[in-house]
């Protein structure tokens, strides 16, 4: 049941990618449309279980946990807007390896707050980036505008990894349902108001762009990774940290055989190296004696 819950998390997540390039590309919907609905949706379904079983907890909510939230929220806002945005300018099998680097990016910013890494992650970091310089290599030398969408994806994972970060600081003392609906909601907002001053409809759109609006939202958000946070409870954090890299193939295979999308060889090994680079990662940082003592995971939840 765990491999098959597995089968299914991988599935949700790989699916983001393929699934908001189809609908921006066949649709009227706009990148930050499908970045507010997501965590509008996604908030009110977290709040559910809180407000059936003790609203109070909202009310008990401290000034730290709610700046925290915030933080996270803000980082996660724009985390949406740069990967969405990423999927419109380059290849979904490059957008989804280059957001994924989150855990990679979270390694960078503990070394500069002083964490002492053992060096199969110092190694692991230098393969994954040694990887982003390939995909962005080859991009340059096929459009300025597929370099642009390689630049946001990265920028988003930098962003996903801000993300980890606060609100691993909130969870200290939250808890998982209040936390997620209050990140969320204020993410939601935060979108909206980039919306507003982008110019870009948050409604009015045509029943196919609401159908995949709630496709990303249901695959990605509350199937995907809803199973991933039922395996942490049934499985070693590190087993489910290596299936989650899976969404980096699976993201690929999926544009390949749904979008048609097909790339250069110099490309695929570019994502070959960010998936083996960000393994090595993952095994490297779980021995670190600062890890042991609690500090935050460098694999987490992938926020896409």
């Amino acid at each position: 049941m765990n491999f098959f819950l597995a089968a299914i998390g991988v599935l949700g997540v790989a699916s983001s990618g393929p699934l908001i390039a189809a609908t921006l590309g066949a649709t009227s919907v706009s990148a930050l449309a499908i970045a507010f609905w997501r965590n509008a949706i996604g908030s009110v379904v977290m709040a559910g279980p809180v407000l059936v079983r003790d609203p109070r907890q909202f009310g008990r909510v401290t000034g730290s946990e709610f700046r925290w939230s915030l933080a996270a929220a803000v980082a996660l806002a724009l985390h949406f807007a740069c990967f969405i945005t990423s999927l419109q300018l380059t290849s979904v099998a490059a957008a989804t390896a280059l957001v994924c680097l989150q855990s990679g990016w979270i390694a960078v910013f503990q070394l500069f707050r002083g964490v002492k890494h053992r060096w199969p992650v110092l190694v692991g970091l230098g393969i994954s980036f040694g990887g982003v310089i390939a995909i962005t290599g080859f991009d340059m030398g096929t459009s300025s505008e597929a370099l642009l969408g390689d630049l946001l994806a990265l920028a988003g994972g930098a962003l996903a990894g801000i993300y980890t970060l606060a609100g691993g600081k909130a969870r200290q003392t939250m808890g998982t349902g209040v936390y997620t609906t209050l990140c969320y909601g204020m993410c939601a907002a935060v979108v909206a108001v980039l919306a507003l001053f982008a110019r870009q409809p948050l409604a009015g759109f045509e029943a196919a762009g609401w159908l995949g609006i709630l496709a990303i939202t249901v695959c990605a958000q509350l199937i995907g990774h809803t199973a991933f946070n039922h395996l942490l409870a049934t499985m070693s954090p590190l087993l489910v940290s290596m299936i989650i890299l899976l969404e980096i193939p699976g993201a690929a295979l999926l544009a390949a055989a749904f979008l048609s999308e097909t790339l250069p060889a110099g490309t695929y090994a570019g994502l070959a190296m960010i998936l083996v680079g960000l393994a090595v990662v993952v095994v490297g940082q779980r021995g670190s004696r600062q890890v042991r003592r609690g500090a935050a995971p460098l694999a987490e939840l992938g926020a896409d």
